[in-house]
């Protein structure tokens, strides 16, 4: 049976959730291959892939249908100040975290970027920051663990939030602390800003599924752990692989090998 793609973690908390979300409920349809051979970094494959599908039918029946309607019905503009306000709220965290990662260039520029953003960029939903080149690296929880040498430990696929590792699952608590969100008292705005998040991050990825091949689980496990290390290593594995459209991941060729779709 050939896996089709069915009609932006979650990453993850932000970002990433964002990002990952983001990233995240990317999800499609999981092989049904059986794995020979387990990959170094995914340990618990078995239990990560009944995620991953479990994952992909809240996205199929939910989140994608919802994400097309608001991107089909959203004029660019809005798409644009939606994702420029909470990524200005993401500043507080890349602040706090780049003082605790002992980098306080970083920390000042995020600074900067949130106090001009929330003025003169109207509660942030204008980058005025980046049209003045103020421009840092984001940074969370799970990266300063990182940079205080905690080990990566093992892929994992959470329910709902999608791609993580033991070790961004651990910074994740800290990361919800410093999301202005989850201070919101009134119970309808919060989770109305949490869902507008989600399916603003989520039509933001609707475009990059194309670019999946082959096994998606494996495919989205592979390139999320690759951006993932270069962001906690501030870029000295090289070059950002999302810096532009032609992704040069390293797959196994067995990641990619039809037969294992066959009926």
């Amino acid at each position: 049976m050939k896996c089709e793609e069915s009609g932006k973690g979650w990453g993850g908390i932000g970002r990433r959730l964002s990002t990952l979300l983001a990233v995240v409920l990317l999800a499609g349809c999981a092989s049904t291959a059986t794995v020979e051979e387990r990959h170094p970094d995914d340990p618990w494959e078995g239990f990560n892939r009944r995620v991953f599908v479990f994952n992909d039918a809240l996205d199929r029946a939910v989140l994608k249908p919802v994400a097309r309607g608001y991107r089909s019905v959203t004029p660019q503009p809005v798409q644009t100040g939606v994702g420029n306000f909470f990524s200005n709220l993401g500043e507080i965290r890349t602040a706090l975290n780049s003082v605790l990662q002992g980098k306080p260039g970083n920390a000042g520029i995020a600074t900067s970027r949130f106090l001009i953003n929330t003025t003169v960029g109207i509660g942030g939903l204008w980058d005025f920051a980046t049209h003045m080149e103020i421009t840092g690296r984001e940074e969370d929880f799970g990266q300063t663990l990182g940079a205080w040498g905690v080990g990566e430990g093992a892929y994992l696929v959470l329910p709902f939030l999608g791609p993580s590792t033991v070790r961004d699952t651990a910074g994740l608590p800290l990361d919800m602390y410093t999301d202005p969100v989850t201070y919101v008292e009134d119970d309808k705005v919060r989770y109305g800003l949490t869902g507008l998040r989600i399916v603003d991050t989520r039509a933001g990825l609707l475009d990059q599924e194309e670019l999946i091949r082959g096994d998606r689980y494996s495919f989205i496990r592979d390139a999320w752990l690759q951006r993932r290390r270069f962001e906690v290593s501030d870029g000295e594995l090289g070059d950002d692989p999302f810096a532009s459209d032609e992704f040069d991941f390293e797959f196994d060729d067995a990641d990619f090998d039809d037969g294992a779709f066959a009926d």
